[in-house]
């Protein structure tokens, strides 16, 4: 697997590539139809302004968050969009045979040659009770030791290499390199790079120990993203994917025309993770709403703390905070979210974005 299926370039002044992460939220008044068609402008705006990669992340039993099937919105995506690597951040592994997951992925291959890209994760992605509901199982722990294991599995259908005598051995993922092997038979030269994510340190080790890249969610969990990077990076092992480490990291970010704009919009997202953290999720709420919240002390104690992880403001007040911020975690790519009530608002934050660096302009 060629190292450009992971390493991106650097566009305009851009420390580092910029890419999309996207939570297809939907906000109070708008649809999950709505919310859907926003990505598609995101994507292809992202793709025309040379951002590298655009990824959905799956989560479930979330009125808010419109992306519980990661694979089906890729292939919305492939089919509106032709340069752009596409991916998961992440499929979440243990909620899911891994056969089922190389299939689809193996199949948005096929549709999008050299453009996708599988990110993992080992958390639900969801609540205890709608993660037993997705597993059939209550065992939830069990689900997470058993990762590598799973991941392993998941590599060798990719692969199709289980060694003879494997349970698994005349199982075969298709579209995969099976079809190679038969009688006329013609395969893809790509598979889909596999991507580690995670939000502590288990991830970052294991990434690290098997030579693969690695993302981490410091968008919602700044406090440990310096030492699991350090940990990633002091744990790596050169693999057939990679010769050196290479690690992005997701960054809440939004700018608007002008910095009062900013706080109504990032207020809005942050009491919609209050909601979301104390058991009563639903959609984003307008700005409006949120400014005639009467937030607790301990609400606002979270909201500070929240907003304080989250870049915003000005296009320049952006450009600065992630300089700043990959300057001190060193990290090899950026990739943005940008949660706000309306589509319009992060659509104009991505360009707005695109505008700071330099990136390219369509022509």
């Amino acid at each position: 697997m060629p190292a450009d299926d992971i390493r991106g370039t650097t566009p305009g002044t851009a420390p580092v590539p910029l890419s999309v992460l996207d939570l297809v939220t939907v906000g109070a008044g708008r649809t999950a139809g709505d919310a859907l068609r926003t990505s598609v402008d995101i994507s292809r705006l992202a793709e025309s302004r040379g951002y590298h990669r655009y990824w959905v992340a799956e989560h479930h039993s979330m009125p808010g968050v419109a992306s519980s099937s990661p694979a089906v919105i890729l292939a919305h995506l492939a089919a509106h969009t032709e340069r752009i690597r596409l991916g998961s951040g992440g499929v979440m592994l243990p909620n899911h045979a891994s056969l089922v997951i190389a299939e689809q992925f193996g199949t948005l291959e096929a549709m999008a040659p050299g453009r996708i890209d599988l990110g993992l994760g080992r958390a639900p992605g969801t609540d205890g009770a709608t993660a037993a509901a997705l597993r059939r199982s209550d065992r939830l722990n069990e689900g997470a030791d058993d990762f590598p294991q799973q991941l392993s599995e998941l590599t060798r259908f990719l692969d199709d290499d289980f060694p003879d005598g494997h349970p698994y051995a005349r199982i075969h993922a298709v579209p995969g390199p099976v079809q190679a092997t038969s009688p006329g038979g013609v395969q893809s030269p790509h598979r889909p790079p596999i991507w580690l994510l995670g939000s502590s340190g288990f991830s970052a080790r294991l990434a690290g120990m098997l030579g693969l890249p690695f993302a981490f969610a410091h968008h919602f969990s700044a406090q440990n993203t310096v030492p699991a990077l350090d940990l990633y990076r002091e744990t790596f092992r050169p693999s057939a994917v990679l010769d050196a480490p290479y690690a992005l990291i997701g960054v809440s970010a939004l700018a608007t025309d002008d910095e009062k704009e900013a706080r109504r919009q990032v207020l809005a997202a942050a009491l919609n993770m209050v909601r979301l953290r104390t058991g009563r999720p639903g959609l984003v709420p307008t700005p409006e709403e949120a400014e005639a919240y009467e937030f607790s002390a301990m609400e606002r104690e979270f909201v500070d703390t929240w907003n304080a992880n989250v870049i915003h403001g000005t296009a320049d007040e952006v450009r600065t905070g992630l300089d700043e911020l990959q300057k001190r975690t060193g990290a090899d790519e950026l990739m943005l979210t940008a949660n706000a009530h309306g589509g319009d608002v992060r659509l104009r934050s991505y360009e707005l974005i695109a505008d700071a660096y330099g990136l390219p302009t369509p022509a």
